[in-house]
């Protein structure tokens, strides 16, 4: 079978990024930026699948659970939903693109009540590439619905961030060790 494969671009927004962020992992998040960045623009170029699968929150919902355990963040209609550094002018310029779509999502799962899994299975992909923040969070999140719903996984270590070190640590350890994940870095896929 042939390997289609897909790039999930988690919550790279100014309110998870930027020093001023609402809910920012702050400099490890500011550190990626261009990894993020470079390996969008491949799978861009090469004409793959690339999902930016990003938290979308309403001011002061008393039903969300995360409303509880974060400062409000990544609130619909403010400039903390926009894309982090570069990230953003090259979502501008490519947004029209067939193989680029936003989608909003409410969990820290992409696939937990979105249309993720249907995208996906239409264009047969197989292989999904995480990016983004958090490792711990979101990312691990929809790694783990992904690895349930039968999808290969990649992790870029080089390109995931969190908030809380130990947290990011053990979730590589989770994505290899649980998962079946290949985690990697650049040099280890160089024709990036």
């Amino acid at each position: 079978m042939e390997n289609k494969k897909a790039l999930i671009n988690i919550d790279y927004t100014k309110d998870f990024v930027a020093a001023d962020g609402a809910l920012t992992c702050g400099a490890p998040g500011q550190a990626i930026a261009r990894r993020i960045t470079d390996i969008t623009k491949v799978f861009i170029q090469n004409g793959d699948f690339i999902v930016f699968a990003i938290d979308m929150h309403k001011e002061n919902d008393p039903f969300h659970p995360e409303t509880k355990l974060f400062p409000p963040h990544n609130i619909e209609g403010t400039d903390g939903r926009k894309l982090f550094g570069q990230l953003e002018d090259l979502y501008q310029a490519n947004k029209d693109a067939d193989n680029v779509y936003w989608m909003d999502k409410t969990r820290y799962s992409a696939f937990a009540g979105t249309d993720l899994e249907l995208q996906l299975r239409a264009r047969g992909i197989n292989e999904l590439h995480f990016v983004g923040v958090c490792t711990d969070i979101c990312v691990l999140h929809t790694a783990v619905d992904a690895y349930n719903k039968g999808f290969d996984i990649v992790v870029h270590e080089d390109a995931v961030a969190s908030f809380d070190a130990e947290g990011h640590v053990w979730a590589l350890r989770h994505f290899k060790g649980s998962l079946g994940a290949a985690v990697i870095k650049k040099e280890e896929n160089e024709d990036e």
